[in-house]
């Protein structure tokens, strides 16, 4: 199978998870008294998104069993004690926890967009957009005692979740401090990642295989797998940051550069002698041109910077696959690798 035709049936199966997700979002989310905070709750869930991490927790729902789920939603699909489990409301936490910590990024970042539109803060108001994610943090939780599994890995998929949230503000945290730092190490950053950003795909991987009823060693494979592909998946995301266009991100091209957040782009940059605080002259991202940033990345890419960083997301993607060794062979196992790899390579 060529990477095109791969490309394309990973896209197909990202895209029907996708309208299932939409779906299910609606009934597990819908606008309520208050109407405001619930619009602007569901604001940037209805702005779009791939809808990765809920891929991520629908095939490893297939890839622990080797079968499909007994009903084509995944309302229902059967755990090892042969009790429906609702693989879906368990999909939304997920990304209902997302779209919490990115309205949160973009109040501490004062990012004016995400997604193409303004983001919550400026479409509303600051204290509503605050309520809103706080709102959305709850409800994940609230989605996820309603998933019918035993109540033992019940209780196991919500402490998951919520140490998996401990981590994350745990890597705001460091990515914040980050910003007063110019002696920063890579394995730092990588640190950084996996709690911010990774710990939620290993969440998207592990809750499900938890909630079917699957032995420790599965769980924490896919676990690794999530935390593996995740970091890379990170990695490509500080890629595009530079080298994709602001109306293909959805938001200002170059913010991290304009902001002085540290990736490993510019990481090693540094450990090659480039003054990376003087690559740009703009002081906020909306001042920064495309070619203030084109003139970046070439900076970045003559110090090897750029395809370090491809190197180092291909060799963590690499290692995510070893971990799916675990699991039965079959369909929903090879998508989770192709996925991998695609969360490398996609483009906006």
């Amino acid at each position: 199978m060529t990477s095109e035709t791969t490309e394309a049936r990973v896209l197909e199966v990202i895209r029907e998870r996708r309208e299932l997700v939409n779906a299910a979002i609606d009934e597990e989310l819908p606008t309520q008294h208050p109407e405001r905070l619930y619009e602007a709750s569901r604001y940037i869930l209805e702005a779009g998104g791939k809808r990765l991490r809920p891929t991520v927790a629908t095939l490893a729902a297939e890839a622990v069993t080797g079968v499909e789920p007994m009903s084509a939603d995944y309302r229902e699909f059967a755990a090892v004690n042969g009790d429906p489990v609702d693989i879906m409301r368990a999909a939304v936490s997920i990304e209902v926890i997302q779209s919490f910590t990115l309205i949160h990024d973009d109040i501490m970042d004062e990012d004016d967009l995400r997604r193409g539109v303004p983001a919550v803060h400026e479409q509303y108001d600051m204290s509503t957009a605050i309520l809103a994610g706080d709102t959305l943090y709850s409800k994940a939780f609230e989605i996820l005692t309603e998933t019918g599994s035993d109540p033992a890995d019940g209780l196991e998929a919500m402490r998951l979740l919520a140490s998996t949230c401990t981590e994350i503000c745990e890597g705001q945290s460091l990515d914040v401090a980050f910003e007063s730092r110019d002696d920063i190490l890579p394995d730092e950053y990588l640190e950084m990642v996996e709690l911010k950003t990774a710990v939620l795909y290993g969440a998207a991987a592990a809750i499900p295989a938890v909630l079917l009823g699957a032995d420790d060693e599965v769980v924490e494979a896919l676990y690794q797998y999530g935390i593996d592909s995740g970091r890379a998946f990170q990695i490509q995301d500080d890629v595009l940051d530079l080298t994709v266009s602001s109306d293909d991100l959805g938001k200002q091209r170059g913010s991290d550069l304009v902001e002085g957040k540290a990736t490993l782009i510019t990481l090693h940059a540094r450990q090659q002698g480039v003054d990376v605080d003087g690559l740009v002259a703009a002081e906020t991202p909306a001042a920064v041109t495309e070619a203030e940033v084109d003139a970046a990345v070439a900076v970045l890419e003559e110090a090897g910077s750029i395809a370090y960083a491809h190197e180092t997301a291909e060799d963590l993607t690499a290692r995510s696959k070893e971990h799916l060794k675990i699991l039965p062979d079959g369909d929903a196992r090879g998508l989770l690798e192709d996925l991998a790899d695609y969360l490398i390579t996609r483009g906006y």
